[in-house]
């Protein structure tokens, strides 16, 4: 059934295009005259764009084929080199009708008609059928002539497409060595701000218990230096999980993510069906993408509960969570968002946010495991 809607689409695309290609060559006749002035030509320029973009959307919508969006677009070029194509694809469909009438006219001879002539019969439907064969492949080969050539003409060409990608690496890397730079600077606030004062407690509590002459004061600090040592243990190891948790390493993300559901302060639904293993970089960016969204639902969504899908199908790994909190998450706010989106850039994959006032936010990656 898809491939019968695809073949569909593909006719009904080569017969618009036929059609378009007439239009195209008429106004190209039409505004040849125009040419001659600047007004003209400006005119000719804002047609031949209208013509390109009613292009773009029959490759988009019949063919699947999407142009990247280019600054610098060849349009009275394409349409030049084009409309001989249209044409091609008329003639094409033209063969294939006439193939169809061949074939169904030697069918009703066949069986309704005395024949007196059965091998001129027979002969004109096997070239209905010749001609069917030959319609079949040419619409397939138009099709990917279009497309071909709207990416050549309209997108950017290989030289461009490499500075773009260069360029796109280069703000990743800085994206992510931003991202590195606040990650250093949040452990060392934690550091500071949680275990060292815990540390310093704990030195206190000793110091005074060492001076102290009253035995049972003596066993109340060091029973108070032993909580305190406790406190300070527990919070190197939160420091130490959101480094990096060991678990990951030792028993795969379906594990690391068990455990973030459990440390959830809100009620969290975890399903990972990816029973495969997984390159180490995309495992760690799903766990933290996991880890950092659970807990901006937690400290600002004011939500009840949070569902988080991961799921793998051809090479790429989906991650999403939701949540039915108040929504109006913002990654351009400077948010823990920002560097989540990062992370995923790093790893050539796609970051998304999807929160409208009043929610719910949806937020998700998707990663190329190659």
């Amino acid at each position: 059934m898809k491939s019968f809607d695809g073949a569909a689409r593909t006719v009904t695309a080569l017969a618009l295009g036929a059609v378009l290609a007439l239009l195209e060559a008429a106004a190209g006749l039409l505004l040849l005259p125009l040419l001659a002035w600047p007004p003209g030509r400006r005119a000719a320029a804002g047609a031949a764009e209208r013509l390109v973009r009613l292009e773009q959307w029959r490759l988009d919508r019949l063919l699947g084929v999407r142009v990247p969006p280019y600054g610098h677009r060849r349009t009275l070029a394409y349409l030049t080199a084009r409309w001989p194509i249209g044409l091609l694809g008329g003639v094409v469909l033209g063969c294939a009708l006439t193939g169809t009438a061949y074939l169904l006219f030697a069918l009703g001879g066949w069986l309704f008609v005395d024949l007196r002539q059965p091998l001129m019969v027979v002969l004109g439907g096997l070239g209905g059928l010749l001609l069917l064969f030959l319609a079949a492949q040419g619409i397939g080969q138009v099709a990917r002539m279009e497309g071909e050539l709207a990416h050549r003409m309209l997108g950017p060409s290989q030289a461009d497409a490499l500075e773009a990608r260069i360029a796109q690496l280069a703000a990743s890397r800085s994206e992510i060595m931003d991202v590195v730079h606040d990650e250093r600077r949040r452990i060392e606030r934690d550091l500071h701000d949680g275990v060292q004062q815990r540390l310093v407690a704990l030195g206190m509590l000793i110091g005074r218990a060492r001076r102290a002459q009253d035995p049972e004061r003596t066993a109340e600090l060091l029973r108070q230096a032993h909580e305190e040592s406790r406190h300070a243990l527990a919070e190197l190891r939160e420091v130490a999980w959101r480094v990096h948790p060991a678990v990951l390493d030792r028993a795969g993300l379906r594990t690391a993510l068990e455990a973030v559901a459990e440390r959830s302060p809100l009620p969290l639904r975890l399903t990972c069906s990816v029973t495969r293993p997984l390159p180490g970089p995309v495992e760690t960016a799903a766990y933290f993408v996991v880890a950092e969204a659970v807990t901006n639902v937690a400290k600002h969504a004011d939500a009840g509960t949070v569902d988080v899908q991961v799921t793998w199908e051809d090479g790429m790994l989906d991650v999403r969570i939701r949540d039915d909190g108040t929504g109006g998450a913002d990654p351009a706010a400077g948010s823990g968002l920002a560097g989540l989106a990062s992370r995923v850039a790093a790893l050539d994959g796609r970051f998304t946010v999807d929160s409208p006032p009043g929610g719910p936010t949806v937020i998700g990656a998707e990663l190329p495991c190659a």
